[in-house]
């Protein structure tokens, strides 16, 4: 009996030792899962991170150092070229309680941005909402601040992390999501395009920006084909802001704009016309837009449009193809031809 027992005292010594073992080199041991654990903190971190105080923003210098003497907790102020630029600690309180002008301030930002600000891993992707779940105004129950970021199904993993901020009658929700991996939010749409310039206007396309956080225009490619030249286009720098729409033109002096937050010059980059220059072929052609993230060879085709040919699109001057379907990406049904354009103001 004493044999057996001083064996099984033996054994279960084995076993602690070879427990914390395999705990210090970090190891996985039955459910235990050490990258869980990480993004588990991360969510929770990051979301102690934007409700801590009202943030920061460290403008960078052109060498790319952090000009730390001119940094500002005023980010939420901060020209949207010169955020994406710098490093964003996205606060949103203001005096113990939500600011909502941070709130507003995160379509300026983008996902990129606001992970890098929070800390997060550069492997990580997020999603973030913000909701009201209580108020003494009926209409304003369940409605939401800000929602954007990457979706959950296209990740390995993800950790969600709440919090609950009581501000006078009404309760808000935080919602923040870190992901291990997963394919950006990047789904900019082409919602209007004008290839046929009339009377020394310019050639014209009009993008819309669904979700809440900004994108950056860096990696976003323009591929136009047709019959007599295929023209591309890469982007290297640029930033538009969530919810909004952006002109793309081949000469900003003399284009409509009506509403659009951005204008982008396309003719100083030779692929779009103004005049009697015609770099959109009037008879018939493809647009494509696509994006490239730095892990990527090859560019993902986000959408295309189509003209001519055999879509039935035939455009005359003054006319243009409209996006009128629900579902993106488009197919060639979900398109017609308006003979009053409407740049910078959705249909």
């Amino acid at each position: 009996m004493t044999a057996v027992i001083e064996f099984l005292s033996a054994f279960t010594l084995f076993l602690m030792i070879l427990t914390a073992f395999l705990s210090l080199a970090q190891l996985e041991m039955g459910s235990n899962d050490t990258s869980v654990d990480r993004l588990d903190r991360a969510a929770a971190q990051g979301l102690d991170r934007m409700t801590s105080d009202g943030g920061w923003y460290v403008p960078m210098l052109d060498d790319g150092s952090l000009d730390y003497p001119n940094s500002t907790s005023n980010w939420h102020l901060q020209p949207i070229d010169e955020l994406n630029q710098g490093i964003v600690l996205a606060g949103l309180m203001n005096d113990n309680k939500l600011d909502f002008e941070r709130i507003d301030a995160l379509s300026n930002i983008t996902e990129d941005n606001l992970a890098q600000g929070l800390g997060l891993s550069a492997k990580y992707s997020l999603y973030l909402e913000i909701k009201i779940t209580e108020s003494d105004v009926p209409n304003r129950v369940d409605l939401v601040l800000f929602t954007g970021g990457t979706e959950r199904g296209t990740a390995q993993a993800s950790s969600t992390s709440f919090k609950e901020i009581q501000l006078g009658q009404e309760k808000f929700l935080l919602i923040l999501e870190v992901h291990n991996g997963g394919r950006k939010a990047n789904n900019l749409q082409i919602t209007e395009i004008s290839p046929r310039s009339v009377s020394g206007s310019p050639e014209w396309f009009e993008l819309y920006n669904p979700n809440d956080f900004a994108i950056d225009m860096n990696g976003w490619s323009f591929l136009h084909t047709s019959p007599n030249q295929d023209t591309s286009l890469l982007l290297r720098e640029g930033v538009i802001s969530g919810n909004s729409l952006t002109i793309l033109t081949g000469d900003p002096t003399s284009q409509n704009t009506g509403n659009a937050d951005h204008i982008i010059d396309l003719g100083s980059e030779g692929f779009l016309g103004v005049g009697q220059l015609n770099m959109l072929d009037d008879g018939g052609g493809t647009l494509i837009l696509s994006y490239t993230q730095l892990s990527e060879f090859q560019p993902f085709e986000v959408m295309r449009v189509t003209w001519g040919g055999d879509t039935g699109y035939f455009l005359t001057p003054s006319q243009s193809l409209i996006h009128v379907g629900e579902v993106f990406p488009p197919t060639t049904e979900d398109w017609e031809v308006s003979s009053n354009p409407t740049p910078g103001i959705l249909p």
